[in-house]
């Protein structure tokens, strides 16, 4: 066991018990049904969080209005016909061993299916940070309407059996656009100074604690910090504070930031640190007494503890935490922690899915996530002979999943470690992370009895000879060469190899290709002490500002004087500078002791005709099949193993 006292220890809001201070905060699914009821996959993905001996679950964002959602599959709570769906989610949540409250949602502005069809509303007719498109201004009838929408919805939740609410007043929908100056620019008794912009925020707690009663629990969620120019801060919020709890709010979730915020602070990428938000909730407990909850890159259960010790906070929120991997809170109890899987703080298959992509929650590491009706558990019906050729990360997943199942697995890889492209990714700065959960997935597979052997090229003799039943292929990818002349040079080598460490930084360089692995690498020489240029051949920069990560990587390269050409191709190389087009104009860039490059990679098409000529069933997954991210090769990886 381990001596996690402070975070296992019981604590009492009104009356309710949780068991431990660990919280599973709200987060968007979209595994609702297209109606806005609870749906099959919804319940399952909050009955596998449920199981991880969390204290409290607070299922996802949940709207108290027609003009609330931010998508069709949100679910809902203005209405009774969501009543039976809200109940069998909170039984589904009770049975799995945790206490169970709803998020009461409402996107104002920051809804991109109700802008599109002119139906969102907002304090001020401005436009959506997020969207850039605007929303009509709320009349005083429409807001005394959204105020008791949210007393009504309370009371449905209630009679769902639920234990909790929640008030999202965070992260840039209504209640803080209501807050902020950036978006209310009413003249009435709702906008002006910041005690009046919080009157719309103290209105509804009113109405939820009138409509529930005074001994049901209400959680208000607020980003108490709007973490943006010109943004009320949390001095600001502490002024109101003792209002909001005096109006009914039991416990402050004390969060941060707006999806419109830069660098996206309200997921907080990797270049935050673990805890980084945890002094806003120190300052809330200065202002206010009752319980308050810490977020912000919550992985490890010890910190958590620490926080608590320290009298900083009362309860932790796990998040993308409890996507990566539901069962961390359990091998801490059981005394294995360095076998929790930690969020990446990637992004890609939870908040930048959802919002940029418009699709239903994954995990970039965990292909259960989202798809817990689809995992396979138990044994497969039968255990075949499979050979997944390469280890990077699809090939490392398929070979873990498929012995799970009770396959017999043997994985190859031609390379002398396994790991693929992420052995390089894992050493560019602020992606430790990765490294970390690389290690971990090998360490896995291991455990799991797949039998590695690293250094050996699975050839078409060594398939004809031993004829395995499944084989998966997972070859990866291969850089992509420029045709240009000088290209043979010793000045010239590779990303991977500057990232690996088998080649020295040159002083100025010349990074070729602006995608990711350019401008990581960049990132990377950087930090050496080089200085670098990168020349792009598109418009812009494949790498997006949108992305948490994308922003924080544009702004250390500018900060740290990388200069970035775009419209720029590489025509040839020199002993000590370089020949490129810029929008049609050849010019030359000198001094340059160094070319680097990153100009893309393309798919291995190794041995599928070689398969195909032996009639042996195989899946292509990951950049085998086609370039991609982490989240594509993990659940391609998944699901190949999962149909053997």
């Amino acid at each position: 066991m381990d001596a996690l006292t402070h975070l296992w220890s019981p604590i009492r809001i009104k009356d309710l018990e949780l068991a431990n201070r660990a919280v599973m905060p709200a987060m968007g699914t979209l595994l609702g049904n297209p109606d806005g009821t609870v749906s099959d996959a919804l319940c399952a993905c909050m009955k596998r969080r449920a199981k991880s001996g969390v204290g409290l679950v607070i299922t996802e964002v949940t709207a108290v209005h027609p003009t609330a959602v931010i998508d069709d599959r949100e679910i809902g709570a203005y209405e009774d016909r969501f009543i039976p769906g809200l109940k069998r989610l909170a039984e589904t949540i009770h049975k799995a061993g945790a206490r169970a409250a709803v998020q009461l949602h409402h996107a104002g502005r920051e809804s991109f299916y109700l802008l599109k069809k002119g139906e969102a509303v907002a304090p001020s007719a401005l436009p959506s940070l997020v969207y850039g498109l605007t929303a009509r201004e709320m009349t005083i009838k429409e807001i005394r309407e959204i105020i008791q929408a949210f007393g009504q919805a309370a009371v449905r939740v209630r009679q769902a059996g639920f234990d909790a609410v929640e008030v999202h007043g965070a992260h840039g929908y209504l209640l803080t656009q209501f807050l902020s100056a950036l978006s209310n620019r009413r003249e009435d008794e709702y906008g002006g100074d910041f005690k009046n912009r919080a009157r719309f925020v103290l209105e509804v707690v009113q109405e939820v604690r009138q409509s529930v009663g005074p001994d049901f629990p209400i959680i208000l969620r607020l980003s108490c910090e709007e973490f943006i120019k010109g943004g009320y801060t949390v001095e600001d919020v502490q002024t109101i504070l003792p209002d909001l709890v005096r109006a009914g709010a039991d416990v402050i979730h004390a969060s941060i930031g707006t999806h419109g915020s830069p660098g996206g602070v309200s997921s907080a990428s990797a270049e935050y640190e673990p805890g980084f938000n945890v002094w806003r909730a120190r300052k809330v407990k200065e202002t206010v007494d009752v319980p308050v909850i810490a977020v912000g890159r919550f992985s490890e259960p010890a910190l958590a503890d620490e926080v608590i010790a320290r009298g900083e906070a009362d309860l932790v929120a796990f998040g993308r935490q409890q996507l990566a991997d539901p069962d961390f809170l359990i091998k801490a109890r059981e005394g294995r922690p360095e076998q929790i899987r930690k969020c990446l703080a990637c992004n890609q298959g939870c908040i930048e899915r959802l919002i940029l992509e418009g699709r239903s929650i994954r995990c970039a590491i965990n292909p259960e996530t989202g798809q817990e009706l689809a995992y396979p558990r138990g044994w497969a019906k039968v255990s075949r002979q499979v050979w997944v050729v390469g280890a990077g990360p699809a090939g490392l997943t398929a070979a873990s999943e498929a012995a799970r199942l009770g396959h017999k697995v043997t994985l190859f890889e031609k390379e002398d470690h396994p790991g693929g492209q992420v052995r390089f990714a894992g050493r560019a700065p602020h992606k430790e992370l990765y490294a970390q959960w690389l290690d971990g997935l090998i360490d896995q597979v291991r455990r799991r009895g797949v039998k590695i052997q690293t250094k050996t090229p699975v050839t078409a003799a060594m398939l004809a000879e031993t004829q395995p039943e499944v084989v998966i292929l997972a070859v990866g990818a291969e850089p992509i060469r420029p045709d240009v002349p000088g290209l043979d040079r010793p000045m010239v080598g590779q990303a991977s190899a500057i990232l690996e460490g088998r080649i020295r930084p040159g002083r100025e360089v010349l990074v070729v290709g602006g995608g990711l692995i350019g401008m990581e690498t960049a990132d990377f020489l950087l930090a050496q002490g080089s200085r670098v240029t990168v020349i792009e051949q598109l418009p812009k920069s494949p790498v997006t500002k949108a992305a948490a990560h994308g922003y924080m990587l544009h702004k250390r390269l500018q900060t740290g004087g990388c200069h970035l050409s775009f419209n720029t191709v590489l025509k040839s190389i020199q002993e000590d500078s370089v020949t490129v087009t810029n929008a049609g104009q050849e010019e030359e860039i000198r001094p340059v002791d160094q070319v680097v490059l990153a100009a893309g990679m393309k798919p291995c098409s190794d041995l599928i005709e070689t398969l195909e000529t032996l009639k042996i069933r195989y899946f292509v997954v990951g950049d085998a099949a086609q370039v991609r991210r982490i989240i594509e090769a993990v659940e391609e990886g998944a699901r190949a193993a999962w149909e053997v």
